[in-house]
Formats: C-alpha cells, structure tokens, sequence
C-alpha cells in the first residue's frame, strides 16, 4: 500500500519552515521564509493569512516565522526569527505581542 496524501496545500511562494496541525479543528498552519503564515483546512482549503504586525524596525523585520504551535482553544503562537512572539486567533486576529532577546528552540 501507498501513502497519498489527504489534502495539497497551496498559498505560499517560498519554503516551509514551520507547520503546526490542529486535528480537534480540523486546520494546518504553516509558516513560509519569506512570507505570512497560512491557515487551511484539513481539506486543504485556504482559511486565512496571518500577518506579522509592524515593529519599530518595520514589517520586514517579522516576516520570518520559525515556530508554530496551536491549540485546542483555536490560539496559534507563533515564533519570529527576530524574537518577536505573536498570539493569533483562530480567525486571523493578533491578539498579543512579546518580545525576547533569548534564543527560543
């Protein structure tokens, strides 16, 4: 037997480099090196964009995603490379920042 897979995910025009699913929602979450992150459905329908929101240093310095988690509750934290935590609603609405000088693995 051959795997195939469920559903293709499109949207991003860059590499992936973080990707979080959520089963008891029913949705992916993915994070792209060069551009927003992306929610779809476990069909593979395109749901929502996830922008980074505007720092200081402007909205280049949050476009590089590292690290995706979501929860049951439909929260999506996401990890920027420049140290910039986001909260995100399950409906695409940022709801809190952070910022850190630590190095987050």
């Amino acid at each position: 037997d051959f795997a195939t897979p469920r559903a293709i995910l499109t949207g991003h025009d860059y590499e992936i480099t973080c990707a979080a699913i959520c089963a008891e929602l029913g949705l992916v979450i993915s994070g792209s090196k060069e551009g927003p992150c992306l929610i779809h459905s476990m069909n593979g329908d395109l749901l929502r964009t996830l922008e980074g929101p505007e720092t200081v240093a402007g909205p280049k310095n949050c476009l590089r995603p590292k690290l995706i988690q979501a929860s049951r509750e439909g929260h999506c934290v996401i990890y920027y490379e420049n140290g910039l935590f986001c909260v995100f609603s399950v409906n695409g609405r940022l709801q809190a920042t952070m910022e850190t000088n630590d190095k987050i693995k």
